[in-house]
């Protein structure tokens, strides 16, 4: 049975080559191509792939948005990340929205057959350079948690639905405040939490509820 594959890339060269090479393998079914995260959301729930293939900067909605969202909506999706960006909170934000595995662009054909059938096998499939981030990440001395101690309920809140890879919006309309205030408080948070990504703050909170 081949793979049913959706792909997600707003450069139109990268798409078309991309897409060739996918029609090219035998074992695989191209079902979907789109430009934007919006036409993302709106094609992938019909054509039920095995498989997304995903970039991260999209026009519009982003694409760690997109696969938080899809992968709500479809628990068994398979996402792989496919991207030029290096990021190590990037990275992470992917993983913790939904993505399965990480590739950076141009690899060779074969790869990322092997990736794609990894990642449907229930592998985790990551570039060498990710996956060396991600082992520096964990390697990396984590610092004193105390500083949570001075976020106000509202903060902790909001805190609390990054944790759970929500979309501002969505945490606003949960907390019954506009996205823009969302924003305000996590300005606050990564100032009280000495941080500077959704993923540092989210790990420290992980740590302090799991101290």
């Amino acid at each position: 049975m081949k793979t049913r594959i959706c792909l997600v890339e707003d450069d139109a060269g990268t798409r078309e080559s991309l897409e060739a090479l996918l029609r090219q393998d035998p074992t695989m079914e191209v079902a979907g191509v789109y430009g934007t995260g919006e036409a993302a959301m709106a094609g992938v729930p019909e054509q039920r792939p095995d498989v997304l293939l995903m970039d991260i900067r999209l026009p519009g909605m982003g694409g760690i948005e997109v696969v938080s969202r899809l992968c709500r909506a479809m628990p068994d999706l398979c996402v792989l990340m496919l991207t030029t960006y290096e990021d190590a909170n990037l990275i992470f934000e992917s993983l913790r929205a939904g993505a399965r595995g990480y590739l950076l662009k141009n690899r060779p054909m074969e790869e990322l057959s092997s990736a794609i059938r990894q990642v449907r096998e229930g592998g985790a499939p990551m570039s060498m350079r990710v996956a060396r981030k991600v082992v520096a990440y964990f390697n990396e001395p984590r610092p004193m948690h105390s500083d949570l101690e001075g976020l106000s309920e509202r903060e902790l809140q909001v805190l609390s639905g990054l944790s759970q890879g929500k979309p501002y919006k969505e945490i606003g309309v949960g907390l019954g405040i506009s996205e823009n205030t969302v924003r305000s408080y996590i300005r606050r948070i990564y100032e009280k939490l000495h941080v500077s990504s959704r993923t540092e703050a989210v790990a420290k909170f992980a740590a302090k509820r799991t101290a």
